[in-house]
């Protein structure tokens, strides 16, 4: 489908403008064909072939990673806004745009900041990057930054300012619509609430920033479309698939849920305590997903534990094949007062987030796994450690890999450097695989010093 398929007639230019009118000739491919492109050949895509979904590929099972997550979050995404511009062309051209491209491409780029060892690392670089490695000595570091890290504004910023494609430009130089759909949630970071948990860009990428929320009215703070569509695709394919990939570890026993109601019960009194702690969810709304997820799991076509047989496999692929077309068959485009929005049946919202549920009730919640993020955590730490001592030290800039030393160096003898240095130092980190901070870390540290000829540090 051509991305100039459904965009709006008053303003087609701002949507592919770029942050950098610097750019190469335009060719054969429309403006967001290019920014997919863009993405798919960045090393910072690649690098989510070695990043956990949850658990790590080298577990034993064929588990999803980064990547093929990204890949399938891309197809379902694209999929979805070829279904709402087939059946509601006249919605999709209202709401300024619905292109497949721009989507595609917002899916593939949405977990290019996501770090190695996941969730957990995400909070530890948090922590070090606002309060730094001594925080818990009670010192007050210099270099540090308010507004820490998380895995979605890192994505901004790699697409913006990171990954290099030409010395001509800042980032991949992405057309603005791509970049205002890569932001599942449209607003800086807060200081309280959801806004202080979760948000879309840093400061120093608040120019890329303002220039993406351009196509939104002033002070509007709602995901674009186009996001939206990303937002759903991710939701879909993150609890559909794992759901697939425990119940074949048999870590998640859907077939007991089926038919055991005190397993059940057991798993809703769990997950009830946790949307309540995280989201503040109350009874009488828990209530309506209990209800919700009962036909659900009665449904369920797997009745004993996964061994690996070829009806299983085929009973399983169906099912969450089935799954994966419910939802996108379910979802439309809706005017509320001139403004179109993506109606998701609050229904299937309920199913997605209980099956998130179990992974965290399962999975993410299991002490074996808890063992080793402790860790997880203590690599990211000792990283950041060391390498922002390096980095403070002109003596051993060349401990850091190039790319990095070269920052370093520009920054040095600027003014305030200090949280420049901490931003280089957690960009390094959060760019790793997760091998790679696993024999960075034994290698810093004495635990296996490797050999001189080994090529690790030149990433």
């Amino acid at each position: 489908m051509s991305s100039t398929l459904a965009t709006s007639s008053s303003k087609p230019a701002d949507r592919y403008d770029r942050f950098s009118p610097t750019d190469r000739p335009a060719d054969n491919r429309s403006p967001a064909q290019r920014d997919r492109d863009r993405i798919l050949f960045t090393s910072a895509f690649r690098r989510l072939a070695g990043v956990t979904q949850v658990f790590a590929a080298d577990e034993g099972h064929v588990f999803h990673n980064r990547l093929t997550h990204s890949l399938e979050v891309a197809q379902v995404g694209r999929r979805l806004a070829e279904k709402l511009y087939k059946e509601q062309q006249d919605f999709c051209n209202k709401s300024g745009g619905v292109d497949p491209d721009v989507v595609e491409a917002a899916c593939m780029a949405h977990d290019l900041g996501h770090p190695p060892f996941g969730h957990i690392a995400e909070m530890t670089l948090d922590e070090l990057a606002r309060h730094g490695s001594d925080h818990a000595a009670g010192t007050d570091p210099v270099g540090d930054l308010a507004d820490g890290f998380e895995g979605n504004p890192q994505s901004f910023r790699i697409v913006t300012k990171l990954a290099f494609r030409s010395d001509q430009t800042h980032g991949l130089n992405l057309t603005r619509a791509t970049l205002n759909a890569v932001l599942k949630y449209p607003w800086m970071r807060g200081t309280v609430g959801k806004k202080y948990r979760k948000w879309g860009a840093y400061q120093s990428e608040e120019d890329e920033f303002k220039f993406a929320r351009a196509l939104n009215s002033t002070g509007d703070e709602r995901q674009s479309l186009e996001a939206s569509i990303m937002d759903w695709a991710d939701d879909i394919t993150y609890s559909v698939h794992d759901l697939e990939d425990f119940y074949r570890a048999r870590l998640i026993p859907i077939h007991i849920l089926v038919s055991d109601k005190n397993e059940r019960q057991r798993f809703y009194i769990a997950a009830a305590k946790r949307l309540q702690a995280q989201e503040g969810m109350t009874s009488a709304d828990f209530e309506q997903h209990e209800k919700t997820f009962d036909p659900f799991l009665d449904s369920v076509p797997l009745s004993e534990s996964y061994k690996g047989t070829q009806d299983q496999r085929s009973a399983l692929r169906t099912f969450t094949a089935g799954l994966i077309a419910r939802y996108v068959k379910s979802t439309k485009l809706v005017n509320e007062s001139d403004d179109i929005r993506l109606e998701i049946s609050p229904g299937f919202k309920r199913e997605v987030k209980m099956l998130k549920n179990l992974t965290w009730h399962y999975v993410i919640d299991n002490p074996s796994l808890a063992t080793q993020q402790y860790g997880q955590r203590r690599v990211i730490k000792d990283l950041f450690k060391i390498y922002r001592e390096v980095a403070a030290d002109e003596k051993h800039w060349h401990v850091l890999p190039a790319n990095s030393r070269e920052q370093v160096e520009t920054i040095f003898n600027l003014p305030d450097h200090d949280r420049a240095l901490t931003r280089i130092v957690v960009d390094l980190i959060a760019s790793m695989t997760e091998r790679h901070a696993i024999d960075m870390h034994h290698r810093l540290t004495g635990v296996s010093l490797g050999s001189a000829l080994d090529l690790i540090g030149r990433y």
